[in-house]
């Protein structure tokens, strides 16, 4: 491996950060050392790549970041330089994850539609399956499961089982009669939360999750926090839409959803009223790999938090800081740690 090559914007290309290098992008666009390509690397699963410019001086260098897709529909995307200023004007965090404990409860639900794809009731993923049901689009998951269990199904098909598991067990837990255990709050959550409303901080919640998933989830937390309704609390809420149905008008949610950046930049720009050249006092918070290179992609100083899977799938790259609990990012806010990943490598 060159020990010199790196990415413009976001930093070297080593196994510690867990970048790869690449001789050439996925599509073959773009070939290391032509045309002014300097590096070409990718995230650990697989899911974004880099492309690195050279320019005329050091300034002028610049990278892409092409967010793969799926569903075939991949897009290239400017990466911006990040670094948190201060006073920390904005914070936006994740749903699933970071803010509520639900994702073995989603697992559940795309192992109940595989299950019901396959007409067999005890089936049951492997641990290598994990990494590819959490933290993307809905129909990305169904997608990876179809491709590797039931090669014959169709994506509509999966789709309408999976929305009618996701209503029944909805119904099921807002009527007090579903699984207890679905939805917790992050520990220290409520604490966090009132601590940057004391400080005047706007906060904004961003999911990939569709409405009618996410909408329960947030108010499960909120009324066992004892912390009213959240539509008042937050300054912004985003969530990936409304799911295309028969009869129902659908979003792009599906199509455009972590790690694309639109969320994100859609909950700063729209939802908190901050401009896009005020972005580094604004800092996102995810505990996903789709969800770090969200927030960096869209151009926001990113602190991935531990819990998730950033390590496992080699994007710890896309983080200014690293943290493993909410009180450690609260640090970073005040100020009291100012060191990012980029500076000195470490679990703060």
């Amino acid at each position: 491996m060159n020990p010199t090559a790196h990415i413009t914007h976001l930093g070297p290309i080593t196994p510690d950060n867990g970048l790869r290098p690449l001789d050439q992008s996925s599509d073959g666009r773009y070939k290391t050392g032509i045309n002014g390509v300097n590096s070409i690397a990718t995230t650990g699963d697989g899911k974004v790549e880099f492309v690195s410019f050279a320019g005329a001086s050091g300034a002028d260098d610049n990278s892409l970041a092409c967010v793969k897709s799926a569903l075939a529909f991949p897009a290239y995307y400017p990466l911006h330089p990040t670094k948190l200023t201060y006073p920390v004007n904005a914070v936006m965090m994740d749903l699933d994850g970071t803010s509520v404990r639900s994702e073995e409860f989603w697992i559940w639900i795309i192992e109940l539609t595989t299950a019901s794809l396959l007409g067999n009731k005890s089936f049951s993923f492997e641990a290598a399956d994990i990494p590819f049901v959490s933290g993307h689009s809905v129909s990305e998951h169904l997608n990876y499961c179809i491709e590797k269990y039931c090669p014959s199904a169709t994506l509509v098909a999966a789709r309408q089982y999976y929305f009618e598991h996701t209503h029944r067990e909805m119904k099921e837990i807002m009527e007090g009669r579903g699984r207890t255990d679905a939805f917790s709050p992050t520990p220290g959550l409520k604490d966090f939360l009132l601590e940057l409303k004391s400080m005047d901080i706007k906060i904004g919640l961003v999911t990939s999750g569709l409405y009618e998933k996410a909408w329960p989830e947030i108010l499960s937390a909120f009324r066992t926090l004892n912390m009213g309704a959240p539509v008042e609390f937050y300054d912004a809420i985003i969530t990936a839409g409304y799911p295309l149905r028969k009869g129902q008008a659908g979003t792009l949610g599906e199509l455009a959803p972590k790690p694309h950046p639109w969320l994100y930049a859609e909950c700063a720009v729209s939802g908190l009223g901050i401009p896009f050249t005020d972005r580094n006092s604004v800092l996102g918070i995810e505990d996903s790999g789709a969800g770090v290179c969200s927030i960096r992609i869209a151009g926001y100083p990113t602190a991935g938090i531990g819990g998730g899977n950033i390590k496992d799938s080699g994007t710890l790259a896309m983080c200014d800081y690293y943290c493993e609990t909410l009180p450690a990012i609260m640090d970073i806010i005040k100020g009291n740690i100012q060191k990012t990943l980029k500076q000195e490598p470490q679990n703060l």
